[in-house]
């Protein structure tokens, strides 16, 4: 038997487009967020979803569309987000994989928030003016970490 990526535990690119529209209704509505995304694409939702689906183990398509790495850098260069606004990603990130039911086992949850939490430190250290950050790199690709996924024998 072998372990299921993250992208395949969650249900593929169509759950992270779910999750990613949920998230972005309520991100545009929200006293903090909604001034960095009101300007946004009408695709962004999607482009997001792609670049979770790509970080999760799912096919590279946010590399071989958008640029992969650098394009998802550039994106937060100059946005000044506060610790703040990176806290109420987070917290309306999660009430949007629990909208969408994603997986809530505590093996999957614990991995999606790790990377959640981690890539909204890049991205709030990446937008401060006096950052310079890392201008080439791999998505990076986000595992299990300790504890795999329960499957019972």
């Amino acid at each position: 038997m072998t372990t299921p990526t993250l992208y395949e535990w969650a249900g593929g690119t169509d759950a992270f487009d779910a999750l990613c529209t949920a998230f972005y209704e309520r991100a545009v509505k929200d006293d903090l967020l909604a001034d960095l995304f009101r300007h946004m694409d009408p695709q962004h939702a999607h482009y997001v979803a792609l670049w979770l689906a790509e970080v999760f183990g799912g096919p590279p398509e946010y590399t071989e569309v958008r640029g992969g790495y650098p394009t998802m850098m550039r994106h937060h260069l100059g946005l000044a987000i506060t610790e703040e606004q990176r806290r109420r990603w987070v917290n309306l990130m999660m009430d949007a994989a629990d909208a969408v039911n994603l997986p809530d086992d505590p093996e999957f949850r614990a991995a999606f928030v790790g990377y959640v939490e981690w890539g909204t430190r890049i991205a709030l250290s990446n937008s401060q003016a006096e950052a310079t950050p890392v201008q080439e790199a791999p998505v990076p690709r986000w595992g299990w970490g300790v504890a795999p996924p329960y499957q019972p024998g």
